[in-house]
């Protein structure tokens, strides 16, 4: 199996677990931002088609789950 079928998985898995979450569900979600990764941690607090919000010790970080690559 390849990296990029690995990611490829990695990633339909990660959103697999954003959609069965349910809001006050404790994850963290790693994100790509550029060159690098974002990782939040903490509980989810808000859903949308295109985003997930989590409520971390920093305050809310929103992502776009378009740059998601892994969740639990």
């Amino acid at each position: 199996m390849s990296t990029g079928e690995q990611a490829a998985i990695a990633r339909a898995r990660a959103l697999g677990v954003l959609h069965a979450a349910a809001i006050g569900d404790r994850l963290v979600v790693r994100a790509h931002l550029g060159d690098g990764a974002q990782d939040a941690l903490g509980d989810l607090v808000a859903r949308s088609p295109d985003t997930v919000t989590i409520a971390t010790r920093r305050g809310p970080v929103e992502v776009r789950l378009d740059d998601v690559v892994a969740a639990k």
